[in-house]
């Protein structure tokens, strides 16, 4: 028996567990369409490392676990896909319950079961979307409760803890792991917080080693413990702790403020790392991690200028970008030996960052720099660049650390392939990158182009950034969402559903909501007393 099969054999003996992985309720996707894109994953994949889904298995493990997505750009579809299917191979058993990794194989810079921190939070965003809820709840507890280091690396932990509970509309799981993640917070408080009130962070710690920024206050370090003080005052708020929620909400109001003054640079128009030291000034480049904050809503309104370097060719704008570094610094892309360079190359890291944070500016910020359509367009860079050129010619999809923005070549494995083997074997191998569970892909089709936001209330809000006559049609069917099955699609026509033209989102089933273009729409959940039976 395969070992997910397994597992779900022995989750399906609590009543709790059944109604975690409840079964799937599509609406207008056949689930068998999309088969092939596994069949041809597994046809293009050498299977070193298997944890708890081969790829045997993947395609009926899939299947009843995450949403279906189709698209009129098929390129969009197929990395989707994709990228679950490599998500899957980072699901791992192991005495403390299911975890989820960064690399494959073991890397000897990790902790417990090889995971990470740095990604971690990452692998709530996407894992989220999963339909059952075992692998993220045991993944959760792992990182407080079953000897884990969740501060090897930076971690937006609490934050990461609150968006999924966003989508399950289950606040037990955050309220139960509350004094673990206050205490999370403290820690970070006592070992990287200067009288100044800033948080500090090696450059390396935050997963970007050998920057051109460097180390200091960054902008990354600062915005995750503002994310998480906005959580913590959330969840304490579910709690029942209001003093607790305050405290956490004036922690928060006191780091916006701090990184307001002391963090943009009003002549560049761009939020900066400052080094740590008397008589300091802002670093002299323009670095991806200046949109960190708006992936936390952190920037008050008037400093979105900032954008306008992500669209240009002399800042962070690349074919397969964007650059983690603006182009026109003297440094950018230095040389240096090293196979982690942040000084330039393109990190699907970042780049889901990025995108998160633009979807973030366009659901909640006024301001004409960029748009839908800049939106669309880097997700659809970021699509180009999950691929590799075989020997032969043949290009398939594929998923590794940095690339060069320019020319796709992924930089880590070119320079691991020409180490000595013993070099190779310290580093974790000459392909350790493949199937890089390091970013989020999927997370951003649906909270960003399909335009799901999620809420902790009843009602479903939509908002696609896809700009009118860019896309023909899109559904995104079988989401799990606060315990419905949520269909959201948009026919340009009416003929590819055969539901009329317009974007819909339908609940088991029935429609709740309409519009007749690409536009924010807001629907209400029905009530559990509407007749409705909820599968």
């Amino acid at each position: 028996m395969p070992p997910y099969l397994i597992a779900l054999v022995l989750a399906a003996l609590t009543p709790a567990a059944k109604a975690a992985s409840a079964p799937r309720a599509t609406s207008v996707l056949n689930p068998g369409s999309f088969r092939h894109y596994v069949e041809e994953f597994n046809a293009n994949d050498v299977e070193r490392k298997v944890n708890l889904v081969d790829n045997q298995s993947a395609w009926p493990w899939l299947q009843e676990n995450i949403p279906l997505f189709e698209c009129s750009d098929k390129d969009l579809e197929e990395i989707y896909y994709f990228r679950w299917w490599t998500f899957r191979k980072h699901i791992k058993g192991s005495p403390e319950g299911f975890v989820v990794t960064e690399f494959l194989p073991d890397v000897p810079w990790a902790g417990k079961h090889n995971t990470i921190s740095c990604s971690a939070a990452h692998h709530f965003h996407e894992g989220r979307w999963l339909r059952d809820r075992k692998y993220l709840d045991d993944y959760a507890r792992f990182w407080f409760r079953k000897g884990s280091n969740p501060r090897l690396y930076s971690f937006w932990a609490a934050d990461a803890v609150r968006s999924r509970a966003l989508v399950t509309q289950d606040q037990q799981l955050a309220i139960e792991l509350l004094p673990d993640l206050v205490e999370n917070y403290h820690e970070w408080e006592k070992t990287h917080q200067d009288p100044n009130g800033l948080f500090w962070q090696i450059d390396d710690r935050d997963g970007m080693e050998i920057s051109i920024g460097g180390s200091g206050y960054r902008p990354t370090i600062n915005s995750y413990m503002y994310g998480d003080a906005v959580a913590l005052g959330d969840i304490a708020k579910w709690a029942g702790k209001n003093d607790l929620s305050m405290e956490f909400r004036m922690k928060a109001a006191e780091i916006r403020a701090l990184v307001e003054d002391r963090l943009w640079d009003e002549a560049t128009g761009f939020y900066k790392t400052l080094p740590r030291g008397e008589k300091q000034s802002l670093v002299d480049v323009r670095e991806l991690i200046g949109y960190v904050p708006w992936y936390f809503d952190l920037p008050n309104p008037g400093r979105e200028v900032a954008w306008k370097q992500v669209i240009d060719p002399r800042g962070f704008h690349a074919p397969y970008g964007p650059t983690t570094a603006e182009r026109r610094h003297p440094r950018f892309m230095f040389e240096n030996p090293h196979e982690c360079l942040w000084n330039g190359p393109s990190w699907p890291f970042a780049t889901s960052q990025t995108l998160t944070a633009m979807a973030n500016l366009l659901n909640h910020y006024r301001q004409n720099y960029v748009g839908r359509k800049d939106y669309l367009e880097l997700l659809r860079t970021y699509t180009r660049s999950q691929h590799l050129k075989l020997p032969g010619g043949k290009i398939i999809p594929f998923i590794d650390e940095d690339l060069n923005p320019d020319t796709r070549e992924w930089i880590a494995r070119s320079l691991l392939y020409k180490f000595p083997e013993a070099e190779q074997a310290k580093k974790g191998g000459k392909d350790r990158g493949r199937d890089y569970n390091h970013s989020t892909y999927n997370d951003l089709i649906i909270t960003g182009l399909v335009g799901l936001r999620p809420r902790m209330d009843h009602m479903v809000e939509v908002n696609p950034l896809v700009p009118e006559g860019a896309l023909d049609y899109f559904a995104l069917d079988g989401v799990r969402y606060h315990d419905w099955n949520l269909t959201i699609l948009w026919d340009r026509t009416g003929k590819r559903y055969g539901r009329g033209a317009g974007l819909r989102v339908l609940a088991d089933g029935k429609e709740i909501g309409s519009a007749p273009g690409l536009t924010w729409l807001m629907a209400k959940l029905p009530e559990a007393n509407a007749g409705w039976r909820k599968s």
